[in-house]
């Protein structure tokens, strides 16, 4: 059957990372998706997520207003940046943060997981050890 999530009532009750926040339109939790995650993700002006990864998840992404950057690797001194329009993979079980490099716009991406929103927060690390973060 199809199921319509109407705007304003997607389910928010989702796994959160610091200041990364996930807002499901479809998903198990309100259409019975049982093999997909998708939704939209949101990070204030100057803000990130907590280091995390999404178990065995593949996350497909695409940032749709701001400019993204995805810390990963050794210290999480490797990264990846998107602007508007661009589009990302992130693999099963690669810790990582997103963060927002705008400290006046705020960045929001669309997010397909699958099979779910599995998110396993990891112990944070300082602002300072993300090369060119700056929080507000």
């Amino acid at each position: 059957m199809i199921k319509v999530t109407p705007s304003g009532t997607e389910d928010t009750n989702t796994t959160q990372s610091g200041d990364c926040i996930r807002v499901s339109g479809v998903s198990p939790q309100n259409t019975g998706a049982t093999k997909i995650w998708f939704g939209e993700v949101r990070n204030a002006p100057g803000h990130r997520s907590l280091p995390h990864h999404h178990a065995e998840c593949e996350t497909g992404g695409r940032v749709i207003k701001g400019h993204g950057r995805i810390y990963f690797g050794e210290n999480y001194s490797e990264y990846v940046d998107m602007k508007e329009g661009d589009w990302v993979f992130v693999p099963p079980h690669l810790p990582h943060v997103e963060a927002n490099m705008s400290t006046t716009e705020e960045l929001v991406w669309m997010t397909a997981r699958t099979p779910d929103n599995l998110v396993v927060n990891l112990p944070d690390v300082a602002d300072d050890s993300l090369a060119g973060y700056r929080r507000v």
